[in-house]
């Protein structure tokens, strides 16, 4: 066992006993990614290769949220495998979804309501997006759906199919999105 490893730490240092006994919000980025990272390499603790990777991309979490799995492998920081790469990756669109579900609003009353909730689907999207959101009568969202991803030139949304999945959704109204990064 390396003299790195984090079961060598005292109990309060380390992140996910220091998470138990002072709060999720007492961790550093690098301690949470070292809770999804899990383990280390034999020279570096698990904290140590969360801060590599941190340091890889400037210590920017937004940057960190838009890299694909292997996109992150690419970075190639040592103690980062396939395997948790996918944890990160994973990790973080969870917490992209559960932006846009807490910014997704029961009823549409506002434009605000609508371009908060696509800002927070869209905003780590790495080429041009047209998206569709399909309303009821009462302007609730009964679907979301990105209907054409692009390159980083353009993209392509047809009409036809954009009505069709408005009929197979029953939607009243629609709302178009043509997002560019």
């Amino acid at each position: 066992m390396s003299t790195k490893s984090i079961k060598n730490w005292a109990e309060d240092d380390r992140p996910r006993e220091k998470m138990l006994l002072k709060g999720i919000e007492t961790l550093s980025n690098a301690e949470l990614l070292a809770i999804l990272i899990n383990n280390g390499t034999r020279d570096k603790s698990a904290v140590d290769v969360a801060k590599e990777l941190l340091t890889a991309i400037d210590n920017d979490l937004l940057q960190l949220g838009k890299l694909s799995v292997k996109e992150i492998l690419k970075l190639k920081v040592k103690g980062i495998g396939e395997a948790k790469a996918i944890s990160i990756a994973a990790a973080l669109e969870l917490g992209i979804r559960r932006d846009a579900a807490y910014k997704k609003k029961d009823v549409i009353t506002h434009s605000k309501d609508i371009a908060d909730f696509l800002r927070a689907k869209l905003q780590y999207k790495k080429h041009e997006v047209f998206a569709v959101i399909f309303l009821t009568r009462s302007n609730k969202i009964t679907h979301y759906e990105v209907v054409s991803e692009g390159g980083i030139t353009g993209t392509v949304a047809d009409p036809r199919i954009i009505i069709k999945k408005a009929l197979a959704h029953d939607a009243v109204s629609i709302i178009l999105c043509h997002y560019v990064k």
